[in-house]
């Protein structure tokens, strides 16, 4: 559960830290759902505020999960997708919900 020697965050971290924010999961299921783009993530994510929806990406961005597309148009827009591992990640928070549907049953 420890960083690595680079600063890294370990694997167990980052379950730790996503798991435990509504907004982390929230951004990355939109994500998952096709809704790419900060400004629909907002409208599709009931409640969140914009500074907490770019705090969210920051930190995904940094944990590799996400990856930023930036398009250089008039105005300027940018598109976040699942990286290799943010789909890893992504089957793990599945396999987690599951896990937790079972327990509930």
């Amino acid at each position: 559960m420890f960083d690595d020697e680079e600063g890294a965050p370990s694997v167990a971290r980052m379950v730790e830290d996503v798991v435990g924010c509504k907004w982390s999961l929230s951004v990355i299921g939109c994500v998952r759902r096709g809704i790419t783009r900060p400004g629909e993530m907002e409208r599709a994510i009931g409640g969140i505020r914009t500074k907490v929806l770019n705090e969210r990406l920051v930190k995904l961005l940094r944990y590799g999960v996400l990856t930023k597309r930036s398009f250089p148009e008039v105005p300027p827009h940018v598109e976040y997708s699942l990286t290799e591992f943010g789909e890893q990640f992504a089957d793990v928070l599945d396999r987690i919900a599951e896990l937790e549907q079972r327990r509930q049953r």
